[in-house]
């Protein structure tokens, strides 16, 4: 096999683990994709450089998510400028795929923002009542120590904002992929781009429409907190709380079908309506989710409650029917089996906010 080719193959190979999220750095791809393709020793000039690398991840990402991916670039560079517009007073700069256009499914949005206090940059995310976290990493490079704080933000999008001292806003960043300065934008040049690239767009609407806009999971959140503190009748629910059982359910439902967004969605909401009203919980729940699931989430929680039904062999003919008639209906059967074997007393259970994370993570990952 010619050079040429082992390199075109090693780039594939690369571009695969990196677009599939099993390797993040380009070097470590690039030395486990050799292996995998040539078993002995791979001269370093047969080895694709970090830019072929990324235009074969680019034609992942355009087989595999097609329209979805322009899609979603436009309402990531929206939501980018929005957080931008937020952050103005430490002088912002957008830089990596967002920017360039090679996003791919689950990538972030890449900020960087200058200040001396990390606490007055986490002081506007706290007044939005954005959720993030904060670490810091150090490299060590020729000798010298450095501290980088990155703030992961939790939004409907994920952003990685990395906080530099307010002495590093001229330096020269230089590129992963080239080794040349990044490509970066203010707030004034990121506007004028997106007024260029899309010269239809109403950009004050879209960010009016951004900066107002309700990340879903939050809602979840805050629907699901409150049922910690409501007890259930120790008859039907020995186990306890409704937060407890609805926890339970959904680790149920995530052994059954990890990958069905719409499914786990409703085994974990199922009941947040008796935290409003007990005597109908179901209308209250999806009224309080109006707008924020979708159809078939809505049509499983409207009928957990008959699935149970369906166990037990008490429901009408003509109901019985009806519920055949949707596509979904077999895993309406399979929610009322969780919820009704999530009862148990002493079992461990997710944590919520790890819940939310990985159906949060299923939304960004496949639309």
């Amino acid at each position: 096999m010619n050079s040429s080719k082992i390199r075109r193959l090693i780039a594939w190979q690369a571009a695969k683990l990196m677009y599939e999220r099993e390797e993040s750095e380009y070097y470590r791809a690039k030395l486990k994709a050799a292996r995998k393709i040539q078993k002995d020793w791979v001269a370093p000039k047969d080895l694709p450089s970090n830019a072929e690398i990324r235009d074969e991840i680019q034609n992942f990402a355009r087989q595999m998510e097609g329209d979805l991916r322009q899609r979603n670039l436009l309402e990531m560079r929206v939501a980018g400028l929005a957080m931008m517009n937020l952050l103005e007073k430490f002088r912002p700069r957008i830089i990596g795929s967002v920017l360039t256009g090679h996003i791919r499914s689950g990538s972030d949005i890449d900020l960087h923002a200058f200040s001396n206090s990390l606490t007055a940059v986490t002081s506007v995310l706290d007044f939005h009542h954005l959720r993030y976290d904060v670490t810091q990493k150090r490299v060590r490079k020729n000798s010298e120590e450095t501290v980088y704080r990155h703030v992961h933000v939790h939004d409907r999008f994920e952003f990685e904002l990395t906080v530099y001292p307010e002495s590093r806003l001229s330096y020269v960043f230089k590129s992963s992929i080239n080794g040349k300065a990044i490509e970066r934008a203010s707030i004034a040049q990121f506007r004028q781009f997106l007024t260029t690239e899309y010269p239809n767009i109403q950009l004050d609407e879209h960010l009016s429409l951004a900066s107002e806009a309700v990340d879903r999971f939050q809602l979840f959140e805050s629907l699901l907190l409150p049922l910690e503190n409501v007890k259930q009748n120790p008859r039907f629910h020995p186990e306890g709380d409704v937060l407890y059982h609805s926890l339970q359910v959904y680790d149920l439902a995530c052994d059954q079908l990890p990958y069905d967004e719409e499914f786990l969605l409703a085994a974990l909401l199922h009941d947040v309506g008796k935290g409003l009203d007990p005597m109908d919980h179901v209308r209250a729940g999806l009224a309080a989710l109006e707008g924020f699931i979708s159809d078939r989430t809505t049509w499983l929680i409207a009928n957990h409650m008959l699935a149970h039904q369906i166990q037990d062999r008490s429901i009408g003919a003509r109901k019985l029917r009806r519920l055949r008639e949707n596509d979904s209906f077999d895993e309406l059967v399979l929610l009322g089996q969780c919820d009704r074997v999530g009862r148990q007393i002493g079992v461990q259970t997710s944590l919520l906010e790890d819940a939310l994370e990985y159906i949060r993570g299923l939304a960004s990952s496949f639309g």
